[in-house]
């Protein structure tokens, strides 16, 4: 299961590398293709991770000596605090980008928060080649498919990153992005850590995820397609419930 899980990982990673050579996806209104990963991602977020939020209550239950009501709710916190740092970095990336139309520079963000932008997403990457190896659901099953929703996920917020950064990030951040999500793995191979800690990352990891997917594809300017979205969320919806 370790080396599907090398090959999932150098899978992921070479998604960061090659997929803006695809330079039909970027193009507006936005192609199907994108929205459709971004259905399957949404999906995936409702219906395999905020479920297994729930079911991490019971590690944080029997490690912190909590009632199951204040358990879930600790949960839920964590992943509120994921989904509230991403947030906290797209309106600093937002902000940067202003800033530097203003000074009639290129519309990407500041060089100075360049490695501050993408070394929090780089941190993200690690999260998630982590558990590729440790996660709550054991199986290959469950692993193929977070390894399918995360490769759909890769696909957008990898548009998203080069949008906010432009050259910097084809010269130098899709290679640490790639390589962020192998080094998650070779964490995961080598070591695991206590089950709380794996219960608070992917809880942290889950916010991270619910607000990368949604930024990508409601924002007026994505010009994002509803029905490709829609199939994109309702076929892997199906794919969930038939496992």
């Amino acid at each position: 299961m370790t080396l599907i899980a090398a090959l999932l990982a150098a899978g992921l990673g070479l998604i960061h590398i090659f997929i803006g050579r695809l330079g039909f996806l970027g193009l507006l209104p936005r192609s199907i293709w994108l929205s459709a990963a971004g259905g399957v991602a949404v999906a995936y977020v409702f219906l395999h991770i905020l479920p297994e939020l729930g079911a991490h209550q019971v590690t944080f239950s029997r490690a912190l000596g909590l009632g199951a009501q204040a358990a879930e709710t600790w949960v839920f916190l964590v992943g509120l605090a994921g989904l509230t740092t991403f947030y906290g970095l797209e309106r600093l990336a937002k902000a940067s980008r202003k800033r530097s139309q203003a000074a009639g520079q290129q519309d990407a963000v500041e060089a100075r928060l360049f490695w501050v932008h993408l070394g929090s997403f780089a941190v993200y990457n690690l999260l998630i080649g982590y558990l590729l190896v440790h996660r709550e659901e054991p199986g290959l099953a469950s692993l193929l498919l977070y390894a399918a929703a995360m490769a759909m996920h890769f696909v957008t917020s990898d548009f998203g990153l080069r949008d906010d950064h432009k050259h910097r990030y084809d010269r130098t951040g899709r290679w640490i992005m790639a390589a962020a999500v192998v080094a998650g793995w070779a964490l995961g191979a080598v070591t695991r850590l206590p089950e709380l800690m794996t219960g608070l990352l992917f809880a942290f990891l889950a916010g991270g995820i619910v607000l990368n997917v949604l930024k990508e594809e409601l924002p007026e300017d994505r010009q994002s397609r509803f029905w490709p979205f829609f199939g994109g969320a309702a076929g892997y919806a199906l794919v969930l419930v038939a496992i």
